[in-house]
């Protein structure tokens, strides 16, 4: 086991609706990284991310966190841990300010302790002067920022986002990546993203891996993976002529 790990996948196998969907052999999320699965449509990403959220149980293999089996323990606390970030921000009907504050209320802050920490990942994100507006009136790129910051501010030991920036218009993806990027250079929060887009790779993956056909088919830095894929395939979805 890599000491350096957070997450390790070993010998998965997910099936869903009688298909074998993912097969994963041998997948490391080191602490403090962000690495982004990238894969075109029906590769296995959100059903790795699904498993990675302990959501969805593999037909076999492990996975550990820090060493222990995550689906053989408490479930419940290794979710409590974990935040989960999904394309569309499913936001409550209520307050920026509530919808960010709700799951530190659900697990019973108290109040005087739930305020600064809410406001600091409010003026984080650049919403704070939304903190009072209803999530229905937001924009898309304002309820996204809502969205993770209400998933930030549970400090999650893993942070899972599903292509998180893949419904925004160009300029405020843009924008929210640079913020996002510089918050995780800032935070170091250990994250897990899955995503088709490469430019997203390319800006927040500190190792990118590439997954086809529900199988991982190469993963290191982004320069190791677009610079040098291991195959036709990789080569292929990333847009390079010649595999080294």
């Amino acid at each position: 086991m890599n000491p350096d790990a957070l997450l390790s996948l070993k010998d998965i196998t997910v099936v869903r609706g009688g298909q074998r969907v993912l097969e994963l052999d041998d997948l490391d999320i080191l602490r403090g990284e962000c690495l982004v699965v990238i894969g075109p449509n029906g590769a296995g990403k959100s059903s790795l991310l699904l498993t990675a959220a302990g959501l969805l149980q593999p037909a076999s293999g492990s996975m550990l966190k820090e060493g222990n089996e995550v689906y053989s323990g408490s479930l419940l606390e290794y979710r409590r841990r974990t935040g989960l970030v999904l394309q569309d921000p499913l936001l409550m009907d209520m307050s920026v300010y509530d919808n960010v504050a709700s799951g530190l209320r659900f697990r019973g802050m108290p109040g005087k302790e739930i305020a600064p920490r809410v406001n600091t990942w409010l003026e984080k994100f650049g919403i704070a002067r939304l903190a009072k507006r209803r999530a229905r009136s937001l924009s898309g790129g304002e309820a996204q920022r809502t969205s993770l910051a209400r998933a930030l501010v549970l400090d999650p030991d893993l942070l899972l986002l599903d292509e998180p920036f893949s419904a925004l218009d160009a300029p405020t993806r843009a924008r929210l990546l640079e913020d996002f990027h510089n918050l995780l250079q800032q935070s170091h929060v250990t994250t897990l993203m899955v995503t088709h887009d490469l430019n997203e790779a390319l800006q927040l993956g500190d190792r990118v891996a590439v997954l086809l056909d529900g199988k991982l088919k190469q993963a290191g830095t982004p320069q190791e993976v677009f610079n040098s894929p291991v195959d036709t395939g990789v080569a292929a979805f990333v847009g390079v002529d010649t595999v080294i």
